[in-house]
């Protein structure tokens, strides 16, 4: 799709348990990793990026964020 995501490990982060906890709570999950953020807003663990891409909402999220130049 031609998009550079920036990837954060958790568990190579000193507040990946804290910031885990935080996603958890987001989510209400525990079901937390991947999870994905465009432009700086929370879209959801992978499942909820599958349906944006299926139902069309993806792209436009993308470009809005200036993370795709199509």
């Amino acid at each position: 799709m031609g998009v550079n995501p920036a990837v954060h490990e958790l568990d190579e982060d000193p507040r990946g348990k804290e910031l885990e906890r935080a996603l958890m709570r987001l989510l209400g999950t525990s079901n937390v990793v991947p999870v994905v953020f465009i432009g700086g807003k929370l879209i959801g663990t992978m499942d909820r990026v599958m349906a944006c891409h299926i139902n069309g909402s993806l792209v436009p999220l993308l470009k809005q964020a200036g993370a795709l130049w199509l």
